[in-house]
C-alpha cells in the first residue's frame, strides 16, 4: 500500500500519514481547503538520528502538489495563506512521524508560525513540502518546513519555526477515547 512512499518510516506510519484528509477533515467532506488536502500526496517518511545530537531522533516527512486555481491569488501566484495553511498541515505529519514512531499519540494544535516567502510559485508547479522536526517535547514541539519548487529547482517559501501546543490535558483525563480515536484514524 505504502511501497511507493520512500523512506524508512513505518508501514503504519506510512499509512497514517498518506490519508490526510481523514486526519483533518474529521468526517466534514467541504471543511476549509478539502480539495488542496485531497491532492496531497505523501512521497517520503524517514526517522532518523539528529547530525547535532545523535541521540536524538527527527523526522523528515515530504509532501508533493501541484499548484492549481483553488491555491492561488489573482495575480496567479499561490496565495499566501495557501501557503501557511499546507505549512501547518504538512509540519503535522513530521511532528506526529516522530511520535508515533516513539508510541505516543496525541492531537496538537497549531501556536505559531513564522513564515518567509521567497519566490512566487505559479499555477501548474509541482511543488515539494518538505517537514522536519527541530523538537519534539511532552508539551511543545516545533518542525521546519521548507516548500520548494520542483518546476523551478528554487525555495518558495519556509516556516523557520513552527511551535505546536500539545493537549496533554484531554488525554491525561481521557487517555483510552483518545487512542481509540486514533486508532480508528488509522
Amino acid at each position: 500500500m505504502s511501497s511507493a512512499i520512500v523512506g524508512n518510516g513505518s508501514e503504519e506510519i506510512k499509512a497514517h500519514l498518506k490519508d490526510i484528509p481523514k486526519l483533518f477533515l474529521n468526517g466534514r467532506p467541504n471543511s476549509f481547503a478539502a480539495s488542496i488536502l485531497r491532492r496531497l500526496t505523501l512521497a517520503e517518511v524517514t526517522i532518523k538520528s539528529n547530525v547535532v545530537e545523535p541521540q536524538r531522533k527527527e523526522s523528515l516527512v515530504v509532501y508533493t502538489i501541484t499548484v492549481e486555481e483553488d491555491m492561488v491569488n489573482g495575480g496567479g501566484n499561490i496565495h499566501g495563506g495557501c501557503s501557511a495553511f499546507l505549512i501547518d498541515v504538512c509540519s503535522t505529519g513530521s511532528i506526529m512521524a516522530l511520535k508515533i514512531s516513539q508510541g505516543v499519540a496525541s492531537f496538537d494544535v497549531s501556536q505559531s508560525l513564522n513564515i518567509v516567502y521567497h519566490a512566487p510559485a505559479t499555477i501548474g508547479e509541482n511543488l515539494r513540502i518538505v517537514n522536519t522536526t527541530m523538537t519534539v517535547g511532552r508539551r511543545v514541539a516545533s518542525a521546519r518546513t521548507e516548500i520548494w519548487s520542483e518546476t523551478h529547482h528554487r525555495l518558495s517559501g519556509k516556516c523557520v519555526s513552527k511551535v505546536r501546543a500539545v493537549t496533554h490535558r484531554t488525554f491525561d483525563r481521557d487517555r483510552e477515547k483518545v487512542n481509540k480515536t486514533i486508532t480508528t484514524l488509522r
